[in-house]
């Protein structure tokens, strides 16, 4: 009998961090670079557009959103994504090539559910401060230096690949997220954080 593969774990093992770009304040994957690395993986992947009445997007109310489904090793998972300018905000007219664009991120989205480059979107869903809390958060602090958006993400991925979660590292550093720990200590965590995952 032959061990079945784990293909989420493949992809998700891929170190992506040397090409995420950045835009706007937001981290990114390159497309050409997500489908080659799929395609690497697994030669037999593939993807679709979703279509809606005809067309590639769908109007709404609330925005227009495209839709990418990606197929892995037989899995087939969707990504529904809006269609975002460069500061993630709803464009309620796109162009073709603002449609264009978002199925391109659509794309390295739903391959990112197949686990490349997942922990990039890491906290991606958590709630935006508002009122006197964003403008808390908008201030830069003028003591200590915190861990960036791309630092964030490559603890997040040692501390999957170490079985550590993310509570308990913050826990040891006594703060409430990752986003609070001070750059000075970065190299303490992923010590620590490849340690483990060496002994695991």
């Amino acid at each position: 009998m032959t061990e079945s593969i784990n293909h989420f774990a493949r992809l998700a093992a891929i170190n992506v961090s040397e090409h995420i770009e950045r835009k706007g304040g937001f981290a990114y994957l390159s497309w050409p670079y997500a489908v080659s690395q799929l395609r690497n993986a697994d030669p037999t992947a593939t993807w679709e557009v979703r279509r809606f009445n005809n067309l590639p997007y769908l109007a709404t109310e609330a925005g227009v959103f495209v839709e990418v489904a990606v197929t892995v090793q037989g899995v087939t998972l969707s990504q529904i994504h809006p269609v975002l300018d460069g500061r993630n905000r709803p464009i309620l007219a796109p162009t073709a090539f603002d449609i264009n664009t978002s199925l391109q991120r659509c794309l390295v989205k739903a391959i990112a559910l197949h686990g490349l480059g997942l922990y990039i979107y890491a906290g991606e869903d958590l709630p935006q401060p508002s009122g006197e809390a964003a403008n808390d958060a908008a201030k830069p602090s003028a003591t200590v230096a915190t861990l960036s958006r791309g630092q964030q993400a490559q603890v997040h991925k040692l501390a999957m690949e170490a079985g550590v979660s993310l509570d308990r590292v913050c826990r040891y550093f006594g703060v409430d997220s990752l986003a609070q720990i001070a750059v000075a200590d970065l190299s303490r965590v992923i010590r620590s954080l490849e340690n483990r995952r060496t002994a695991a």
